[in-house]
């Protein structure tokens, strides 16, 4: 009888082939696919790998599955949760009812006077949407950089089985990226003490702690657990009340984070060598790729005066909450122990938040950090408390990075009066209709100290402020 015809499309024989690889009647080792996907190679490991790959393949949807970054995040932190006890709930609340009342003496705000408690696991679920934010336009770039290698490198006879299937190459790839970068999150979970950490707005304006890990720091600093509870109180109730108050920062921020992210690029030629020698059996030089951060070139001028806009951002952040928290701890004996062991902590950042750095090409740790809490102590001893925090009241009165190296600048224009001129005065009145539009679903958003698992974080929108420094008034 003669043959039938093969009716399969080229994409059908090429998931056939995964199919047959990730089932292990193929050359690709899991425990080395395990390696590839920056995961260790224990057997449960191994079998959630081998699902999100064969889920990848069976994917209609083109994009990036972010479902597998949450998956491998929570498969992370379920080895040790977390979980908040009743006896760190009443502690917690203790120190926190202290702390606000510490830090109303520091600042004229109000707002957050409260603090959520989180276990691993629910701190995970609430800010890894913000980490996928950050994360979607490398990982774009490397599913489809990656995909057009690879055809354009298979030998010729597979040439007709790779040109119909972009979806499918990409949908691993994708899948791929996910798992690395859920792996780094749920690891991260373990580095992290409370929400304003990693100097990025992860949540809401919201103050969050996280009581395992709190414990844990206590323990190496030797310190009295009590005074760094109530210290990382106030830093966390500060950072809380600054994006209360200044309702367009947060939004400001994860644009600034997406202008940056959005002009990085995957270095073609080193994509194309991988291509070239790939060998499905030791994907270990593709893992190596990826992790050390090999495939994006060094940053474009673009690029660079982005990241410097935004760097001065966070510096600024993180230093009126130095500040503030200096002011407001001025009663406990070891505030200074614990504010320069903390300071060092986020210098250097954990194993985790490097793998996050090299994964994505984003550094999440602030510079110039010291040169910004000095600026706001000059400007604190100047003109106090009230004038100081008036300078987050419009993103066109934030300071810059001329402020910062020379304070006088900005002392100088409080001292002035600098009274607003009608476009300014416009631009306060919609601020502030927007902040009391706003006031119901931010006070309903504030949770008593609790362990109970909050909304996540929304995405940011890609039409916030541009981050370009302000011009002198």
């Amino acid at each position: 009888m003669p043959e039938e015809p093969d009716d399969r499309r080229p994409e059908d024989e090429l998931r056939e082939m995964l199919q047959r690889f990730l089932s292990g009647e193929g050359p690709i080792d899991p425990a080395r696919l395990a390696g590839a996907a920056g995961m260790p190679s224990d057997p449960a490991q191994l079998q959630a790998l081998m699902a999100q790959l064969q889920a990848a393949l069976a994917r209609t949807e083109d994009g990036i599955d972010w479902s597998a970054a949450e998956r491998q995040a929570r498969a992370v932190v379920q080895r040790d949760p977390g979980s908040v006890t009743t006896a760190e709930r009443d502690a917690v609340r203790q120190s926190v009812e202290l702390a606000a009342m510490w830090l109303d003496e520091a600042t004229t705000w109000g707002g957050a006077s409260e603090v959520t408690l989180r276990s691993r696991q629910q701190w995970v679920e609430a800010t890894l949407p913000v980490w996928q934010e950050m994360a979607e336009p490398v990982a774009s770039s490397i599913a489809g950089a990656l995909t057009r290698a690879m055809q354009e490198h298979a030998p010729e006879e597979a040439q007709e089985m790779l040109a119909g299937a972009e979806r499918i190459l990409r949908n691993v790839g994708g899948t791929m990226f996910a798992m690395q970068l859920g792996n780094v999150v749920g690891q991260l979970a373990g580095e992290t003490i409370a929400g304003g950490d990693f100097g990025f707005p992860l949540l809401q304006d919201e103050a969050t702690l996280l009581p395992v890990n709190l414990r844990t720091l206590a323990e190496g600093l030797e310190i009295p657990e009590d005074q760094v509870r109530i210290w990382t109180a106030v830093r966390e109730l500060a950072h809380a009340r600054l994006f209360h108050h200044a309702r367009w920062l947060r939004l400001h921020v994860l644009s600034s984070v997406r202008e940056y992210a959005e002009g990085i690029r995957i270095d073609v030629e080193r994509l194309e060598q991988l291509a070239e020698g790939f060998d499905p059996s030791n994907p270990e030089e593709l893992r190596e790729a990826l992790s050390s951060g090999a495939l994006i070139p060094p940053k474009t001028e673009e690029q660079q005066e982005a990241l410097a806009r935004l760097e001065t951002t966070i510096a600024l952040i993180e230093g009126w909450v130095d500040c503030v928290t200096e002011a407001a701890t001025a009663r406990l004996p070891k505030r200074d122990a614990i504010a320069e062991t903390v300071r060092r902590r986020r210098a250097t950042g954990g194993p985790a938040e490097k793998a996050f750095g090299t994964l994505v090409g984003l550094e999440i740790r602030p510079r110039r950090l010291r040169e910004a809490a000095a600026f706001w102590r000059a400007v604190t001893e100047a003109v106090g408390p009230e004038a100081r925090d008036s300078l987050w009241d419009q993103p066109d009165l934030v300071p810059t990075a001329a402020d910062i190296d020379d304070p006088s600048r900005a002392i100088a224009r409080l001292q002035g009066g600098g009274e607003l001129d009608e476009m300014d005065l416009a631009l306060q009145a919609l601020l502030d209709d927007a902040a009391r539009e706003d006031e119901p679903a931010a006070d309903g958003e504030e949770a008593p100290a609790s362990d109970a698992e909050p909304d996540a974080a929304p995405a940011a929108e890609d039409d916030a402020d541009d981050g370009d420094e302000r011009p002198e008034r």
